[in-house]
């Protein structure tokens, strides 16, 4: 009798420790929908949402919100102007986008190769990598628009060169061409989304400092980058 009242107490134990389970769980529904309806589903979220699942959808729709195209990076060495290309919508509004939640302010200006580029967007300070966390590393699709060429002042995005046969931007780490010359071995190689407008000379200045073997200033170049008029 005590192995069948002891079964007995288990079954309804059980029965009661399912029951509360479904009730605490949310089953998703799949619904079939278009594409319009699953870009509306995907962006009406907060603004600290983006991640590697909705990249595309997001920054759309954030480039429709936010149309500005010119920038201006400030460091001790003077004022780099930049203006963003309207044909390449995502990594412009990513580029506002970041600019916005001042996630260029904690970083640097961090390579500077002598007659080639001179590249920003990443630093040391924990703060930096922690908003790359935050959104997921997530990456763009190459927008090779026009024909874009890595003239002298190209405004251009960097990404990973191994394992990156669909030639993915990194959305944080970009580069402005510096050799009079260009730089062509890149076109169509890396998506360029804008161009130098001033700032020239400071472009000068800051490929005349001492790096080190890996092309890293041996003193650190602060910037912050704002949108301007």
């Amino acid at each position: 009798m005590k192995i069948i009242f002891l079964t007995i107490i288990i079954f309804f134990y059980q029965c009661n420790k399912a029951k509360k389970e479904k009730e605490n769980s949310v089953k998703v529904e799949k619904k079939k929908t278009n594409k319009k309806d699953a870009l509306e589903k995907e962006i009406i979220k907060p603004w600290d949402s983006l991640n590697s699942e909705n990249t595309e959808a997001f920054l759309t729709e954030y480039g429709k919100q936010n149309p500005e195209t010119n920038v201006l990076i400030k460091t001790k060495f003077g004022n780099i102007k930049l203006r963003l290309y309207e044909d390449v919508p995502v990594h412009r509004a990513n580029f506002i986008f970041l600019t916005k939640i001042k996630y260029f302010n904690t970083t640097v200006i961090y390579r500077v190769a002598k007659n080639f580029v001179i590249q920003g967007g990443n630093s040391d300070n924990m703060y930096t990598q922690k908003q790359r966390r935050k959104y997921g590393n997530y990456l763009m699709q190459p927008e090779f628009k026009n024909n874009r060429k890595h003239a002298y002042g190209a405004l251009a995005a960097a990404r990973d060169w191994k394992k990156n046969p669909n030639k993915l931007s990194s959305p944080f780490e970009f580069y402005m061409v510096h050799d009079r010359n260009g730089a062509h071995h890149l076109d169509n190689q890396h998506t360029v989304f804008g161009e130098v407008v001033s700032g020239f000379d400071t472009m000068d200045k800051i490929s005349k400092v001492d790096v080190g073997v890996d092309e890293w200033p041996v003193k650190d170049i602060k910037m912050t980058i704002e949108i301007i008029k």
